[in-house]
Parts: C-alpha cells; structure tokens; sequence
C-alpha cells in the first residue's frame, strides 16, 4: 500500500480561501491568523506533494496545474468535513426551518449550502422560498418566514441585522462597446429588474452623477432575464457578481458602484435552534464573499 500524505483540512481551507479572494493577506484576515502562519500552511501544502501549487504574475494570483487540480479537491473534502460536523454537532436537531432569500443567492453558493444542510439534518423540514426584497420583507413582518437574507433597501424588521458587504458591477458580453456608444453621444443601453429595486436606483445614480447618459431597454423581472438579456447584447447591467453566467464579464470603463449591504431579518427575537443553526451556516459563508 501506498504511504500517501495526509493533507491537513487547515491548509487546504487556507489555500481555497486564498485563491478566491486572490489575495492570502486576506486571507488570513478573514481566518483570524497571521500572513506568515498562513504562508506556513501553503508551504505545508506543496512540502506534502512535491510541487509548486500557486504562481503569482504581477498582483494577481494563479494556480498551477497541481494548483488547480487540488483547489477542485480540497472544495469538496472541505465541503464533506463540514457537513460531517454539522450532523454530529446536531444529531438531534428537528423542527422547521421557512427560509426566504434573493434571487442572486439562490442561483449562488446558498442553494448548495442548503442541500448540505438538508443532509445533515434529515429531521429537520426546511422549505425555501426566492422572492425579490419587497416580498421577503412582507413575509418576515407577516411571520410567513422565519428567515430571511435581503439585500439592505433600508426597509428594517424589529430583529435584523447587516451581515455582508457585497461589491455591485457593472455586467455585459466581453468587448460590449460602451465607450463607442459614449463617443456617439448615445444613451447607454440598460437591463433591468423592473422598479422598486435597489440595485437599479444605484446604478441610475452612479450614471447621472458621471453625466453618462442611459435609457433602459430591457426590463425583466427575473435574473435569468437578467442574464439572457445580457447575453443577447441588449445592453448591460448592474449586478453583483455572485451567480454571474461564464458568458459574461465584468465591465470596468464606468463610473464604480457602491458596495450592498446584505440583511439577515428574522420573524422573532428567539428564534427555534434549527433557525439558529442555518443562520450560524450563512454567516460563515458569507465571511468567504469578497468585499471588494
């Protein structure tokens, strides 16, 4: 048999961190650890297998092949530890869970949190609703949730909090001829979600200040309209860029947006323990977002 290493979760959950955040600085910021302790553990990495597992060009940060190849490895054996200690930190954790969120998150990482969750806790019935802001706010006022992650429109429920700092961006198809239409003296062309919404008022905002002229041509009420729109050229958009479609960029040549607060609203003050324990599962997912 075999005398293969054993890799050390710690590490591995370092070195993801690291490349997601493309910065190990902070990293180890967001890990509560210092730059060396965490320049340790990506020795240990590539001492353990012989090979070099990150290259850096110029700020920016890259993995190797091995680099590459052990990043899709260490998710998933990082993904199974955690959801082993959730089950056998709450064995006996049952109850209901009614939990509400932003479209943006469900096309993200929450929707694989959950089914995580969902494992680890057989005995918990937890049903999930993606609604926009308006109604997910509604719905905690009218105990129709008992959870809900909104982004921060300045609605407020009595038990909410900020938990993340999202960067927005401005999106469209790779080589989207903004700064022809600039020159042309024509409005830039916009897509949408149709009116109450936030991310819509800040991108008209940042524009008007920038005395960038712009006219919306594509209204959708979904963010895969959203996306489509996108892809078919119509225009472009402002978006976080948390569930962005592989056929789409970010587009850098406009005036930058402000971060979006996200919002975690519960129904009540004292929330049942199952409640407790997917809000303790959001948070620390959220930590790993980048906030800028």
């Amino acid at each position: 048999m075999a005398n293969y290493q054993t890799l050390d979760l710690q590490a591995l959950r370092t070195f993801v961190l690291g490349m997601e955040l493309n910065n190990f600085a902070l990293a180890a910021k967001r890990l509560h650890r210092s730059t060396s302790a965490v320049s340790a553990q990506l020795k240990k990495l590539e001492d353990q297998s012989g090979l070099t597992l990150v290259r850096k060009e110029g700020r920016h940060l890259f993995p190797t092949p091995a680099g590459e190849q052990l990043l899709s490895y260490a998710r998933r054996l990082l993904a199974l530890n955690d959801e082993a200690m959730q089950a056998i930190q709450a064995i006996d954790l049952a109850g209901q869970v009614r939990f509400a969120m932003q479209e943006d998150f469900a096309e993200g990482f929450l929707t694989r949190i959950l089914g995580s969750f969902s494992r680890a806790h057989p005995l918990v019935q937890l049903s999930t609703t993606v609604a926009r802001n308006s109604t997910l706010i509604s719905g905690i006022r009218e105990d129709q949730y008992d959870l809900a992650l909104a982004w921060n429109g300045g609605a407020k429920t009595p038990y909410s909090e900020t938990v993340a700092e999202i960067p927005l961006h401005w999106l469209g198809q790779p080589g989207f001829p903004v700064a022809d239409i600039l020159a042309q003296g024509k409005p830039l062309p916009l897509v949408m979600f149709a009116p109450p919404c936030q991310i819509r008022n800040n991108a008209i905002q940042a524009l008007d200040a920038a005395r960038i002229p712009w006219q919306v041509t594509y209204t959708s009420h979904s963010l895969h309209g959203i996306w489509a729109a996108l892809e078919a050229g119509l225009g472009i958009s402002a978006r976080t860029a948390l569930a962005l479609p592989p056929s789409l960029t970010i587009l850098n040549t406009l005036p930058p947006l402000p971060q979006l607060s996200v919002s975690l609203h519960q129904s009540r003050e004292e929330s049942p323990q199952p409640v407790k324990r997917l809000i303790e599962i959001i948070r620390q997912q959220l930590e790993n977002i980048p906030a800028g």
